[in-house]
C-alpha cells in the first residue's frame, strides 16, 4: 500500500487573525491527535449505535457488573480541583464571540465555561473566532466595540476559564484530515476545539496560575471516559507538561452515561476534577434513547418536567453522592428562566425560579452551579454563600443516605399531561432557536427562556415521538403529522420576517428532523451539513 504524510488541510477561507490559530505547528498537533485517536473515536461511535440499537430492542440499562470491582472498592480517589477551580459555587455559561467572552469575564462569576458546543453555532467564524477569543481573553488583550460604540474591556477580577469542546459525533468539515493510507475524512469537532486551545493556551494558562481545564460533553460510558483521559496524557507528553496538569469535569447528560459516573471518575481519575448535572441534554438523552418503548417511556410537557421529578432527584442525588464519594466537585445544572432589563416582573419571576432552583443544588450537596446571565450571578451565589459560607466547597459532605437503583433512574412515570400549548411551545422553540443557529447564534433568548441546542432537541424528539405514539393531548386532539405540520404552518404565519433571516431553512429543518420516519440522532449534524458548510469557502490551504 502507498503511504504518504498524514496531514490536516483547511477547506476554508481565512479570517481576521485566523493565521495566529491555525499555524502550521498547531494543525501538527492536529494532525498528531487524529493520527492517534481518530479510529478509536469512530469505534466509540459505533458502540453507541449498538447500545442504542439494543436500547430500542427492549434492554434496559443496569450498573455493569463486569465493572462491579471499582464501585465497591472504597479507596482511589480521583485528582480533584486544579489551582483556580477549588471553589466552583457559580459559573457562567456561554459562547466565545469577543462580546459574550468579555461579558462573562466581567461576570463575577468563579468560572466561565467557554462553551464552543451546544451554546455555539459551528460556523467556520465562531469555531476560530472563539480561539482567538480564548486566545486574548487568557493574555488579557481583549477589547471589543460594539456597532454603537460601546466599548467592553476587561475587568480587574476575571473567572477561572473551562472549555466545553464539542462531543464526540460533530465533525468539523472546514478542516480535511488525511491519514497516512491517503484516505480523507472531515476532522473531529472534539480534537479540533480541545487541540487548538490547549496547543496555544496551555502553557500560559499555568504561568497565570490555573491550567487547562475542560467541561466533557455527551460522554456516553467509562471508554469514552478512557479515551479522552489517554487524549490528555497524549497531549501533556506532546507539549512537555507535568502528567496531570489537565482537569475535566464530565457532564453527565445522556442516561447510559448516569449508570457509568463511578466508571468515568476512574478512569479520568488522574485528570478529573468532578462531574455536572447536563439537565436538558439528559432529558434529550431520555427521549432519544426511550422513544420506541411504548407510553411509560413517554414524557408530558417539557414545562412540567421539572428537576423535582423523581427519576431527575435520582440522577441528582446519585451525581452529587457519586462525587463526594470519590473527593470530586458536583456541579449543577442551568435553571433556563433569565432577566430582561427592560421588563422588571420578568426579571422578577426569573431571580424568584432560579432562587428556588440554586437553593435546592445548594442544600442538596452540590458544590456549584450554573448560570446563563451575568445578573444572575449574584442570586446564584447567595443561595451558595449560605450553604458553604467560607468554605470554597462541600465536597466533604458525603451523601451517605442515597440510595437509588436502576430501576429509579428508569422510571419515568411522572403526572402531567401533553397539552395543545405544550405542542406548540415545541414546534414555536425548535423553530425558532434552529433560525437563530442559522444565523450564527448558539444561545438564544427566546420567550424570557435561554435555549440551547439541547432545548430544541427535547422539543423536536418530544414532538417525534408524540407522533409515533399515537399520543391524544388533554385537550382531545391526537397528534399526527398532520397536525403538527398545520402547527407549524401557524407558527411561521405568526414568526415577524426580516430580510436575510432564516425562517425558511429552519422550517425544512424541522421537518427532517421531527416528520421524517427516521428519528435523526442531533438535529445538528444534518442542518450543519446542509446550511453551515458551503461550496464559497472551498478555497484549499494544506497544512
Amino acid at each position: 500500500m502507498t503511504t504518504t504524510q498524514s496531514r490536516i488541510e483547511v477547506l476554508a477561507a481565512t479570517g481576521d487573525r485566523f493565521d495566529d490559530i491555525l499555524t502550521p505547528e498547531a494543525l501538527r498537533f492536529l494532525t498528531r491527535l487524529h493520527d492517534a485517536f481518530a479510529g478509536r473515536r469512530h469505534d466509540r461511535l459505533a458502540a453507541r449505535m449498538q447500545r442504542r440499537t439494543a436500547i430500542d430492542n427492549g434492554r434496559d440499562l443496569r450498573f455493569l457488573p463486569e465493572t462491579a470491582s471499582i464501585r465497591e472498592e472504597p479507596t482511589w480517589r480521583v485528582a480533584g480541583a486544579g489551582p483556580g477551580l477549588e471553589d466552583r459555587r457559580v459559573e457562567i455559561t456561554g459562547p466565545t464571540d469577543r462580546k459574550m467572552t468579555i461579558n462573562a469575564m466581567n461576570s463575577g462569576a468563579k468560572v466561565w465555561l467557554a462553551d464552543q458546543e451546544d451554546a455555539t453555532s459551528p460556523t467556520w467564524a465562531n469555531v476560530i473566532g472563539g480561539q482567538v477569543s480564548l486566545f486574548d481573553a487568557i493574555r488579557r488583550q481583549i477589547d471589543f466595540t460594539s456597532e454603537d460604540g460601546k466599548p467592553y474591556r476587561l475587568g480587574e477580577t476575571t473567572p477561572t476559564i473551562v472549555v466545553r469542546p464539542r462531543g464526540w459525533h460533530l465533525v468539523e468539515k472546514h478542516l480535511r484530515y488525511v491519514d497516512h493510507a491517503g484516505l480523507s475524512s472531515p476532522a473531529s469537532g472534539s480534537l479540533v476545539d480541545f487541540g487548538l486551545h490547549f496547543f496555544h493556551n496551555a502553557k500560559e494558562l499555568i504561568a497565570r496560575g490555573t491550567g487547562p481545564y475542560f467541561y466533557l460533553a455527551k460522554l456516553e460510558n467509562h471508554l469514552e471516559a478512557r479515551l479522552w483521559d489517554d487524549i490528555f496524557t497524549f497531549s501533556e507528553n506532546a507539549i512537555g507538561i507535568p502528567h496531570g496538569t489537565i482537569r475535566a469535569t464530565v457532564l453527565i447528560e445522556t442516561i447510559p452515561a448516569a449508570f457509568e459516573m463511578e466508571e468515568i471518575l476512574y478512569e479520568l481519575r488522574e485528570h478529573c476534577a468532578g462531574l455536572n448535572a447536563g439537565r436538558w441534554d439528559y432529558i434529550f438523552s431520555i427521549i432519544k434513547n426511550f422513544r420506541g418503548r411504548g407510553t411509560g417511556f413517554t414524557l408530558p410537557d417539557r414545562s412540567q418536567i421539572t428537576m423535582t421529578v423523581p427519576f431527575m432527584r435520582a440522577y441528582t442525588e446519585l451525581l452529587v453522592a457519586t462525587c463526594h464519594k470519590r473527593g470530586a466537585h458536583a456541579i449543577g445544572g442551568m435553571s433556563a428562566f433569565i432577566p430582561n432589563r427592560r421588563d422588571p416582573d420578568v426579571t422578577a419571576r426569573a431571580l424568584e425560579q432560579v432562587t428556588i432552583d440554586k437553593r435546592r443544588e445548594a442544600r442538596d450537596g452540590f458544590d456549584g452551579t450554573w448560570v446563563a446571565h451575568p445578573d444572575l450571578v449574584a442570586t446564584a451565589q447567595a443561595e451558595f454563600d449560605t450553604v458553604l459560607g467560607t468554605k470554597p466547597n462541600q465536597v466533604d459532605r458525603l451523601r451517605d443516605d442515597v440510595d437509588v437503583s436502576a430501576a429509579d433512574l428508569l422510571d419515568f412515570r411522572i403526572e402531567g399531561t401533553v397539552t395543545d400549548a405544550g405542542v406548540k411551545a415545541n414546534v414555536t422553540i425548535a423553530v425558532r432557536y434552529i433560525e437563530s443557529w442559522l444565523r450564527g447564534v448558539g444561545a438564544a433568548a427566546i420567550d424570557n427562556l435561554m435555549e440551547d441546542a439541547a432545548t430544541a432537541e427535547i422539543s423536536r424528539s418530544q414532538l417525534w415521538q408524540w407522533i409515533h405514539r399515537q399520543i391524544i393531548t388533554a385537550e382531545g386532539n391526537p397528534i399526527t403529522h398532520d397536525s403538527v405540520r398545520t402547527t407549524l404552518d401557524g407558527v411561521l404565519a405568526e414568526l415577524p420576517r426580516s430580510q436575510g433571516d432564516r425562517v425558511d431553512d429552519a422550517a425544512d429543518v424541522f421537518r427532517q428532523v421531527t416528520l421524517e420516519e427516521t428519528f435523526p440522532t442531533f438535529l445538528t449534524i444534518s442542518a450543519y451539513s446542509q446550511y453551515l458548510v458551503g461550496s464559497r469557502e472551498r478555497s484549499t490551504m494544506a497544512a
